[in-house]
Protein backbone atom coordinates (compact mmCIF):
# COMPACT_ATOMS: atom_id res chain seq x y z
CA UNK A 1 0.00 0.00 0.00
CA UNK A 2 1.72 3.65 -1.37
CA UNK A 3 0.71 6.43 1.61
CA UNK A 4 -0.86 8.95 -0.31
CA UNK A 5 0.66 12.73 -0.53
CA UNK A 6 -0.90 15.47 1.75
CA UNK A 7 -2.79 16.21 -1.49
CA UNK A 8 -4.29 13.27 -1.98
CA UNK A 9 -5.13 12.35 1.49
CA UNK A 10 -6.78 15.89 2.10
CA UNK A 11 -9.22 15.50 -1.64
CA UNK A 12 -9.39 11.95 -0.67
CA UNK A 13 -11.33 13.52 2.55
CA UNK A 14 -13.20 16.55 0.63
CA UNK A 15 -14.80 13.23 -1.65
CA UNK A 16 -16.25 11.29 1.10
CA UNK A 17 -17.55 14.82 2.16
CA UNK A 18 -19.28 14.90 -1.04
CA UNK A 19 -20.99 11.64 -0.76
CA UNK A 20 -23.17 13.72 1.85
CA UNK A 21 -24.45 15.94 -0.79
CA UNK A 22 -28.53 15.78 -0.65
CA UNK A 23 -28.02 17.59 -4.50
CA UNK A 24 -29.70 15.33 -7.50
CA UNK A 25 -27.10 16.96 -9.61
CA UNK A 26 -23.56 17.21 -8.28
CA UNK A 27 -22.39 15.84 -5.57
CA UNK A 28 -19.73 18.28 -4.08
CA UNK A 29 -17.41 18.20 -0.67
CA UNK A 30 -14.92 20.79 -0.19
CA UNK A 31 -12.29 21.64 3.19
CA UNK A 32 -10.48 24.16 4.36
CA UNK A 33 -6.61 22.97 5.74
CA UNK A 34 -4.34 24.97 7.68
CA UNK A 35 -0.29 23.25 8.80
CA UNK A 36 -1.80 20.03 7.84
CA UNK A 37 -5.23 20.33 9.82
CA UNK A 38 -8.72 20.62 8.90
CA UNK A 39 -10.45 23.45 10.07
CA UNK A 40 -13.95 23.10 8.45
CA UNK A 41 -15.80 20.62 6.13
CA UNK A 42 -18.89 21.58 3.76
CA UNK A 43 -21.05 19.43 0.87
CA UNK A 44 -24.02 20.81 -0.84
CA UNK A 45 -27.66 20.65 0.13
CA UNK A 46 -30.53 22.32 1.68
CA UNK A 47 -29.39 24.28 4.74
CA UNK A 48 -29.67 22.34 8.08
CA UNK A 49 -33.53 21.52 9.01
CA UNK A 50 -35.11 22.11 5.38
CA UNK A 51 -36.09 18.85 3.62
CA UNK A 52 -33.46 17.92 1.40
CA UNK A 53 -33.91 17.94 -2.83
CA UNK A 54 -33.22 14.38 -2.75
CA UNK A 55 -36.73 14.22 -0.48
CA UNK A 56 -38.74 17.25 -2.98
CA UNK A 57 -37.16 17.23 -6.62
CA UNK A 58 -34.61 19.56 -8.30
CA UNK A 59 -35.77 22.84 -8.68
CA UNK A 60 -33.17 23.21 -11.36
CA UNK A 61 -34.30 20.29 -13.59
CA UNK A 62 -37.68 21.37 -13.08
CA UNK A 63 -36.97 24.72 -14.37
CA UNK A 64 -34.43 23.58 -16.94
CA UNK A 65 -31.71 25.62 -15.47
CA UNK A 66 -28.12 24.57 -17.27
CA UNK A 67 -25.01 23.80 -14.82
CA UNK A 68 -22.79 27.11 -14.01
CA UNK A 69 -26.15 29.63 -14.49
CA UNK A 70 -28.75 31.36 -12.30
CA UNK A 71 -26.78 30.04 -9.34
CA UNK A 72 -29.52 32.04 -6.97
CA UNK A 73 -32.71 29.21 -8.09
CA UNK A 74 -31.54 26.45 -6.12
CA UNK A 75 -32.69 25.22 -2.16
CA UNK A 76 -29.38 24.43 -1.39
CA UNK A 77 -26.35 25.78 -0.59
CA UNK A 78 -22.43 25.26 -2.32
CA UNK A 79 -20.05 23.34 -0.29
CA UNK A 80 -17.80 26.14 -0.62
CA UNK A 81 -20.84 27.65 1.21
CA UNK A 82 -20.95 25.88 4.01
CA UNK A 83 -17.24 25.51 4.47
CA UNK A 84 -17.03 29.32 5.43
CA UNK A 85 -20.95 28.96 7.25
CA UNK A 86 -18.96 26.28 9.08
CA UNK A 87 -16.14 27.84 10.13
CA UNK A 88 -17.82 30.95 11.30
CA UNK A 89 -20.30 28.99 13.13
CA UNK A 90 -17.42 27.28 14.99
CA UNK A 91 -15.55 30.26 15.49
CA UNK A 92 -12.67 29.27 13.57
CA UNK A 93 -10.60 31.44 11.18
CA UNK A 94 -10.11 30.55 7.95
CA UNK A 95 -8.00 32.88 6.55
CA UNK A 96 -5.04 31.78 5.04
CA UNK A 97 -6.44 28.26 4.50
CA UNK A 98 -6.09 25.91 1.52
CA UNK A 99 -9.36 25.23 0.03
CA UNK A 100 -9.49 21.97 -1.08
CA UNK A 101 -12.57 20.47 -3.45
CA UNK A 102 -14.01 18.04 -5.62
CA UNK A 103 -14.96 20.84 -7.91
CA UNK A 104 -13.87 24.12 -9.32
CA UNK A 105 -15.90 26.97 -7.06
CA UNK A 106 -18.79 29.30 -8.51
CA UNK A 107 -17.82 32.68 -9.44
CA UNK A 108 -20.56 33.75 -6.56
CA UNK A 109 -18.35 30.76 -4.11
CA UNK A 110 -15.02 32.27 -5.49
CA UNK A 111 -16.16 36.08 -4.31
CA UNK A 112 -17.07 34.66 -0.52
CA UNK A 113 -13.86 32.66 -0.66
CA UNK A 114 -11.82 35.12 -1.91
CA UNK A 115 -13.07 37.70 1.10
CA UNK A 116 -12.27 34.83 3.62
CA UNK A 117 -9.32 35.40 2.78
CA UNK A 118 -8.61 31.74 1.11
CA UNK A 119 -5.61 32.51 -1.29
CA UNK A 120 -4.64 28.58 -2.49
CA UNK A 121 -7.53 26.05 -3.87
CA UNK A 122 -6.92 22.94 -5.03
CA UNK A 123 -9.62 21.00 -6.91
CA UNK A 124 -10.55 18.01 -8.42
CA UNK A 125 -12.51 18.74 -11.65
CA UNK A 126 -13.50 21.90 -13.16
CA UNK A 127 -16.79 23.82 -13.35
CA UNK A 128 -18.64 25.74 -16.30
CA UNK A 129 -18.26 29.21 -14.95
CA UNK A 130 -14.96 31.28 -16.44
CA UNK A 131 -15.28 34.38 -14.19
CA UNK A 132 -14.97 32.64 -11.03
CA UNK A 133 -11.25 31.39 -12.72
CA UNK A 134 -10.68 35.39 -13.48
CA UNK A 135 -11.58 36.40 -10.82
CA UNK A 136 -9.26 34.22 -8.73
CA UNK A 137 -6.47 35.24 -11.58
CA UNK A 138 -7.34 39.15 -10.33
CA UNK A 139 -7.24 38.24 -6.71
CA UNK A 140 -4.09 36.11 -6.75
CA UNK A 141 -5.65 33.05 -5.43
CA UNK A 142 -3.19 30.33 -6.42
CA UNK A 143 -5.11 27.20 -8.33
CA UNK A 144 -4.18 23.71 -8.91
CA UNK A 145 -6.22 20.83 -10.33
CA UNK A 146 -4.58 17.50 -9.13
CA UNK A 147 -4.76 14.30 -10.55
CA UNK A 148 -8.23 11.28 -9.26
CA UNK A 149 -9.34 10.80 -6.04
CA UNK A 150 -8.09 7.69 -4.68
CA UNK A 151 -11.14 7.17 -2.93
Amino acid sequence: MTRPSWNQYFMDIACLVARRSTCRRRQVGAIAVRDKRILATGYNGAPSGMPHCLDLGCLREDMNIPSGQRHELCRGLHAEQNVIIQAAYHGVSIRGATLFCTNLPCSICTKMLINAGIHDIRYLQGYADSMAEEMMKTAGVKLTQIGEASA
